[in-house]
């Protein structure tokens, strides 16, 4: 599968404003495997404000494999419509928002840009801040990463996990969990482009620097 281009900037900062989205999929190549389901939650101010979720058809045998960890089988989309007709009406949910998910980087936006490239001839230009990369920022004591774990950790209810919705519910409280730790100033946010910056060292002492280098460059002193 050819790379695809991250146009959007990765964040990590606490946004009042986001849409947070998840994707469920027939298998994890983002080149081969298709899209099954799409949700997500419209947050304005920190709360949610509105919700887009629905199955999708993918006009293929959804493997044994993923329904064991999604619970989607080909019966509950037969008559779902397909990824051509719903993708237009969800990236007119997320357009002009900071979209955020959890190890979105790496597995949903690769999903997405593809679909949107090869059905609709778009890009998905939009910022986004992956949780993954902020609950290891925020929560070194963890021994793992996943969603669930994080859920746990801030107590909050897991039940329906791997379905998008439920995923999208609880990956909202995780984000404003870790949100508020910010806040109380346990991380200093890069200026230009809203990434933490972590203390290195260097070729002459300690200093600063972005978590998004080389995209960003931005340095300061200690």
């Amino acid at each position: 599968m050819a790379t695809r281009q991250f146009t959007g900037r990765r964040l990590d900062q606490y946004a009042e404003n986001y849409v947070v989205f998840d994707l469920e999929t027939t298998g994890i190549s983002a080149g081969e495997d298709s899209i099954i389901e799409i949700s997500a939650i419209k947050v304005k101010g920190h709360e949610p404000v509105a919700e887009f979720n629905t199955l999708v058809n993918p006009g293929t045998h959804i493997p044994a494999g993923a329904t064991n960890v999604n619970g989607i089988t080909d019966d509950m989309v037969r008559k779902a419509p397909g990824l051509k007709e719903v993708l237009p009406e969800f990236l007119s949910f997320i357009e002009g928002e900071i979209l955020v998910g959890h190890n979105i980087q790496s597995f949903d936006l690769l999903f997405l840009y593809r679909a949107a490239e090869e059905l609709l001839g778009k890009k998905v230009d939009n910022d986004y801040i992956d949780t993954l990369f902020m609950a290891k920022a925020c929560l070194p004591q963890l021994n793992r990463y996943r969603l669930t774990d994080i859920s746990a950790y801030f107590q909050i209810d897991t039940e329906g996990a791997h379905r998008a919705l439920a995923d999208c519910v609880m990956n909202q409280g995780c984000y404003e969990h870790m949100g508020k730790l910010q806040q109380k100033g346990e991380f200093e946010i890069c200026p230009q482009c809203g990434g933490i910056l972590r203390r290195r060292s260097g070729k002459f002492g300690e200093f600063y620097g972005c978590s998004n280098f080389p995209q960003c460059r931005f340095t300061r002193n200690v």
